[in-house]
Protein backbone atom coordinates (compact mmCIF):
# COMPACT_ATOMS: atom_id res chain seq x y z
CA UNK A 1 0.00 0.00 0.00
CA UNK A 2 2.91 2.55 0.50
CA UNK A 3 4.27 1.69 -2.43
CA UNK A 4 1.27 2.45 -4.47
CA UNK A 5 0.77 5.38 -2.85
CA UNK A 6 4.46 6.87 -3.22
CA UNK A 7 4.14 6.19 -6.90
CA UNK A 8 0.96 8.18 -6.89
CA UNK A 9 2.53 10.79 -5.04
CA UNK A 10 5.17 10.60 -7.88
CA UNK A 11 2.98 10.92 -10.51
CA UNK A 12 1.44 13.87 -9.28
CA UNK A 13 4.43 15.76 -8.96
CA UNK A 14 5.75 14.77 -12.07
CA UNK A 15 2.36 16.15 -13.94
CA UNK A 16 2.66 19.33 -11.88
CA UNK A 17 6.50 19.50 -12.88
CA UNK A 18 5.58 19.04 -16.03
CA UNK A 19 2.70 21.49 -16.63
CA UNK A 20 4.41 24.36 -14.12
CA UNK A 21 7.51 23.52 -16.84
CA UNK A 22 5.55 24.30 -19.69
CA UNK A 23 3.40 27.14 -18.55
CA UNK A 24 6.94 28.49 -17.51
CA UNK A 25 7.92 29.61 -20.99
CA UNK A 26 11.18 28.90 -20.20
CA UNK A 27 12.01 25.83 -23.10
CA UNK A 28 13.55 27.83 -26.09
CA UNK A 29 11.34 27.21 -29.28
CA UNK A 30 13.10 29.39 -31.58
CA UNK A 31 14.35 27.76 -34.76
CA UNK A 32 17.91 29.61 -34.62
CA UNK A 33 18.85 27.30 -32.16
CA UNK A 34 18.90 23.30 -32.26
CA UNK A 35 16.70 20.97 -29.73
CA UNK A 36 18.14 20.29 -26.73
CA UNK A 37 19.82 16.41 -26.96
CA UNK A 38 17.15 14.93 -24.81
CA UNK A 39 14.62 16.41 -26.65
CA UNK A 40 15.84 15.59 -30.02
CA UNK A 41 16.53 12.14 -28.73
CA UNK A 42 12.73 11.73 -27.79
CA UNK A 43 11.51 12.88 -31.22
CA UNK A 44 13.92 10.43 -33.28
CA UNK A 45 13.66 7.87 -30.87
CA UNK A 46 9.52 8.29 -31.29
CA UNK A 47 9.74 8.62 -34.83
CA UNK A 48 11.62 5.50 -35.93
CA UNK A 49 9.97 3.54 -33.50
CA UNK A 50 6.30 4.37 -34.76
CA UNK A 51 7.00 4.00 -38.59
CA UNK A 52 8.67 0.86 -37.90
CA UNK A 53 5.60 -0.21 -36.32
CA UNK A 54 2.95 1.39 -38.75
CA UNK A 55 4.50 0.12 -41.98
CA UNK A 56 5.13 -3.28 -40.72
CA UNK A 57 2.32 -5.01 -42.81
CA UNK A 58 3.10 -2.65 -46.37
CA UNK A 59 3.52 -4.53 -49.26
CA UNK A 60 6.59 -3.71 -51.55
CA UNK A 61 6.53 -3.97 -55.30
CA UNK A 62 9.39 -4.36 -57.53
CA UNK A 63 11.12 -1.17 -57.49
CA UNK A 64 14.38 -2.11 -59.92
CA UNK A 65 12.95 -1.25 -63.12
CA UNK A 66 15.37 1.80 -64.46
CA UNK A 67 11.67 3.51 -65.75
CA UNK A 68 10.56 3.90 -62.36
CA UNK A 69 13.32 4.29 -60.57
CA UNK A 70 13.91 7.52 -63.58
CA UNK A 71 10.13 8.44 -62.62
CA UNK A 72 10.91 8.19 -59.35
CA UNK A 73 13.68 10.72 -59.63
CA UNK A 74 12.13 13.46 -61.60
CA UNK A 75 9.44 13.39 -58.77
CA UNK A 76 11.76 13.99 -56.13
CA UNK A 77 13.37 16.75 -58.07
CA UNK A 78 10.08 18.17 -58.58
CA UNK A 79 8.51 17.37 -54.77
CA UNK A 80 11.66 16.46 -52.37
CA UNK A 81 14.76 18.27 -53.32
CA UNK A 82 13.27 21.57 -52.14
CA UNK A 83 13.63 20.74 -48.31
CA UNK A 84 16.45 17.69 -48.58
CA UNK A 85 18.72 19.06 -51.34
CA UNK A 86 19.49 15.87 -54.11
CA UNK A 87 23.41 15.06 -55.31
CA UNK A 88 25.32 18.23 -55.37
CA UNK A 89 22.11 20.44 -55.02
CA UNK A 90 21.53 22.08 -52.02
CA UNK A 91 18.18 22.79 -50.27
CA UNK A 92 16.48 25.82 -50.81
CA UNK A 93 17.32 28.55 -47.99
CA UNK A 94 13.20 28.02 -46.06
CA UNK A 95 14.49 24.62 -45.40
CA UNK A 96 17.30 25.43 -43.64
CA UNK A 97 15.73 27.43 -41.41
CA UNK A 98 13.14 24.28 -40.23
CA UNK A 99 14.05 22.51 -36.54
CA UNK A 100 15.07 19.39 -36.89
CA UNK A 101 16.54 20.33 -40.91
CA UNK A 102 15.11 17.98 -43.08
CA UNK A 103 17.98 14.90 -43.35
CA UNK A 104 19.97 14.14 -46.85
CA UNK A 105 18.14 11.38 -48.01
CA UNK A 106 21.80 9.30 -49.05
CA UNK A 107 21.43 7.56 -45.85
CA UNK A 108 18.37 7.37 -45.40
CA UNK A 109 18.32 5.34 -48.54
CA UNK A 110 20.63 2.82 -47.21
CA UNK A 111 19.49 2.30 -43.78
CA UNK A 112 15.71 2.34 -44.16
CA UNK A 113 13.34 -0.37 -45.67
CA UNK A 114 11.58 0.51 -48.70
CA UNK A 115 8.16 -0.02 -46.73
CA UNK A 116 9.02 2.56 -43.96
CA UNK A 117 10.27 5.12 -46.77
CA UNK A 118 7.20 4.60 -48.50
CA UNK A 119 4.93 4.96 -44.84
CA UNK A 120 6.57 8.58 -44.06
CA UNK A 121 6.43 9.85 -46.99
CA UNK A 122 2.68 9.15 -47.39
CA UNK A 123 1.49 9.98 -44.29
CA UNK A 124 4.39 12.68 -43.10
CA UNK A 125 5.68 13.31 -39.68
CA UNK A 126 3.72 15.26 -37.22
CA UNK A 127 6.37 17.88 -35.42
CA UNK A 128 8.58 18.25 -38.29
CA UNK A 129 8.19 20.46 -41.50
CA UNK A 130 7.60 16.75 -43.68
CA UNK A 131 4.35 16.45 -45.40
CA UNK A 132 1.85 13.62 -46.17
CA UNK A 133 1.87 12.98 -49.46
CA UNK A 134 -1.02 11.04 -49.73
CA UNK A 135 -3.60 13.13 -51.32
CA UNK A 136 -1.06 14.52 -53.76
CA UNK A 137 0.45 11.92 -55.29
CA UNK A 138 -0.79 8.91 -57.09
CA UNK A 139 0.45 5.43 -55.06
CA UNK A 140 2.93 4.58 -57.75
CA UNK A 141 4.20 7.91 -57.84
CA UNK A 142 4.73 7.35 -54.12
CA UNK A 143 6.81 4.01 -54.81
CA UNK A 144 8.85 5.58 -57.57
CA UNK A 145 10.19 8.28 -55.05
CA UNK A 146 11.01 4.99 -52.59
CA UNK A 147 12.67 3.60 -55.46
CA UNK A 148 15.03 7.18 -56.11
CA UNK A 149 15.79 6.83 -52.35
CA UNK A 150 17.32 3.74 -52.64
CA UNK A 151 19.39 4.37 -56.09
CA UNK A 152 20.01 7.98 -55.12
CA UNK A 153 22.99 7.33 -51.98
CA UNK A 154 24.69 5.23 -54.65
CA UNK A 155 24.76 8.58 -57.91
CA UNK A 156 27.38 10.91 -58.33
CA UNK A 157 26.33 14.92 -58.72
CA UNK A 158 27.29 14.19 -62.56
CA UNK A 159 24.93 10.91 -62.77
CA UNK A 160 21.90 12.66 -61.09
CA UNK A 161 22.25 15.71 -63.77
CA UNK A 162 22.89 13.39 -66.91
CA UNK A 163 20.30 11.03 -65.96
CA UNK A 164 17.73 14.09 -65.05
CA UNK A 165 18.25 15.57 -68.37
CA UNK A 166 18.03 12.05 -69.96
CA UNK A 167 14.49 11.74 -68.24
CA UNK A 168 13.31 15.04 -69.16
CA UNK A 169 10.12 13.41 -70.53
CA UNK A 170 9.06 12.05 -67.36
CA UNK A 171 9.51 15.18 -65.80
CA UNK A 172 6.59 16.44 -68.10
CA UNK A 173 4.89 13.81 -67.36
CA UNK A 174 4.69 14.23 -63.30
CA UNK A 175 0.98 15.25 -62.42
CA UNK A 176 -0.72 17.87 -60.58
CA UNK A 177 -1.86 17.38 -56.94
CA UNK A 178 -5.27 17.86 -58.45
CA UNK A 179 -5.11 14.68 -60.97
CA UNK A 180 -2.28 12.70 -59.41
CA UNK A 181 -4.02 11.03 -56.41
CA UNK A 182 -7.08 8.29 -56.66
CA UNK A 183 -8.98 7.67 -53.75
CA UNK A 184 -12.56 6.56 -55.53
CA UNK A 185 -12.36 3.77 -53.68
CA UNK A 186 -13.92 5.81 -50.40
CA UNK A 187 -15.82 8.27 -52.24
CA UNK A 188 -19.64 7.38 -53.55
CA UNK A 189 -20.31 9.87 -57.28
CA UNK A 190 -23.04 11.97 -55.61
CA UNK A 191 -21.94 14.77 -52.99
CA UNK A 192 -25.07 14.13 -50.93
CA UNK A 193 -23.60 10.08 -50.30
CA UNK A 194 -19.83 11.47 -48.87
CA UNK A 195 -17.63 9.57 -46.30
CA UNK A 196 -17.90 12.05 -43.56
CA UNK A 197 -15.43 10.45 -41.59
CA UNK A 198 -13.08 10.78 -44.77
CA UNK A 199 -14.17 14.39 -44.86
CA UNK A 200 -12.81 15.26 -41.04
CA UNK A 201 -9.38 13.77 -42.05
CA UNK A 202 -9.47 16.00 -45.54
CA UNK A 203 -10.38 19.30 -44.00
CA UNK A 204 -6.46 18.74 -42.23
CA UNK A 205 -5.03 17.65 -45.35
CA UNK A 206 -6.37 21.12 -47.14
CA UNK A 207 -5.47 23.10 -44.01
CA UNK A 208 -8.71 24.65 -43.25
CA UNK A 209 -8.10 24.95 -39.82
CA UNK A 210 -5.59 27.34 -40.37
CA UNK A 211 -8.98 29.59 -40.66
CA UNK A 212 -11.74 28.06 -39.05
CA UNK A 213 -12.66 26.33 -35.71
CA UNK A 214 -13.39 22.59 -36.52
CA UNK A 215 -15.49 20.74 -33.92
CA UNK A 216 -12.97 17.68 -32.80
CA UNK A 217 -10.16 19.03 -35.51
CA UNK A 218 -7.40 20.53 -33.18
CA UNK A 219 -5.86 23.31 -35.27
CA UNK A 220 -4.59 27.07 -35.26
CA UNK A 221 -7.58 27.71 -33.65
CA UNK A 222 -7.17 31.53 -35.21
CA UNK A 223 -10.87 32.70 -36.03
CA UNK A 224 -9.81 34.38 -39.55
CA UNK A 225 -12.80 32.86 -41.20
CA UNK A 226 -16.52 31.53 -39.35
CA UNK A 227 -16.77 28.56 -36.83
CA UNK A 228 -17.74 25.68 -38.84
CA UNK A 229 -19.57 24.22 -35.82
CA UNK A 230 -23.55 24.12 -36.60
CA UNK A 231 -22.62 24.15 -40.48
CA UNK A 232 -25.37 21.87 -41.15
CA UNK A 233 -27.85 23.72 -39.67
CA UNK A 234 -27.16 26.63 -41.96
CA UNK A 235 -29.48 28.19 -44.49
CA UNK A 236 -26.38 29.89 -46.61
CA UNK A 237 -22.52 29.31 -47.41
CA UNK A 238 -20.81 32.60 -47.03
CA UNK A 239 -24.01 34.18 -47.55
CA UNK A 240 -24.58 33.88 -51.02
CA UNK A 241 -24.96 29.94 -51.63
CA UNK A 242 -27.93 27.60 -50.05
CA UNK A 243 -26.60 25.22 -48.19
CA UNK A 244 -26.78 21.90 -50.10
CA UNK A 245 -24.50 18.98 -50.21
CA UNK A 246 -24.33 19.82 -53.99
CA UNK A 247 -23.81 23.79 -53.58
CA UNK A 248 -20.76 22.69 -50.89
CA UNK A 249 -18.90 21.17 -53.18
CA UNK A 250 -19.11 23.88 -55.70
CA UNK A 251 -17.63 26.38 -52.59
CA UNK A 252 -14.89 24.33 -51.82
CA UNK A 253 -13.66 24.11 -55.09
CA UNK A 254 -14.12 27.44 -56.77
CA UNK A 255 -15.09 29.94 -53.78
CA UNK A 256 -14.29 33.26 -55.66
CA UNK A 257 -16.45 32.09 -58.19
CA UNK A 258 -19.42 33.25 -56.17
CA UNK A 259 -17.13 35.68 -53.52
CA UNK A 260 -14.69 37.27 -56.20
CA UNK A 261 -13.35 39.62 -53.87
CA UNK A 262 -13.57 37.21 -50.69
CA UNK A 263 -10.93 35.77 -48.53
CA UNK A 264 -11.89 32.63 -49.10
CA UNK A 265 -9.48 30.85 -51.48
CA UNK A 266 -9.23 28.36 -53.87
CA UNK A 267 -7.56 25.07 -52.23
CA UNK A 268 -7.59 22.85 -55.51
CA UNK A 269 -9.84 20.58 -53.56
CA UNK A 270 -10.16 17.96 -56.35
CA UNK A 271 -14.21 16.93 -56.76
CA UNK A 272 -13.75 13.85 -55.21
CA UNK A 273 -12.16 14.90 -51.83
CA UNK A 274 -14.51 18.55 -51.54
CA UNK A 275 -17.65 15.52 -51.37
CA UNK A 276 -16.30 14.11 -48.11
CA UNK A 277 -15.70 17.24 -46.84
CA UNK A 278 -18.93 18.83 -47.88
CA UNK A 279 -20.66 15.29 -46.21
CA UNK A 280 -18.39 16.02 -42.54
CA UNK A 281 -19.68 20.02 -42.82
CA UNK A 282 -23.31 18.60 -43.46
CA UNK A 283 -22.75 16.15 -40.34
CA UNK A 284 -22.34 19.39 -37.93
CA UNK A 285 -25.66 20.28 -36.38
Amino acid sequence: MRVLMALVVAGILASVGAAAFVYSGVYDIAATDQHTAPVFWVLKTTMRRAIEHHARDVHVPALTDPTVIAKGRALFVAHCSRCHGAPGVAPEPFALGLRPTPANLANTGIEWPPEQLYWAIKHGMKLTGMPAWQFRLADDDLWAIVAYIQRMPYESPREFRERLAASASSAARVTSRSSAVDNSEHRPATASGGNAKQGRHLLLQYGCDVCHEIPGVVGASMPVGPPLDHMGLHSFIGGVLQNTPENMVRWIETPQTFVPDGAMPALGVPERDAIDIAAYLESLR
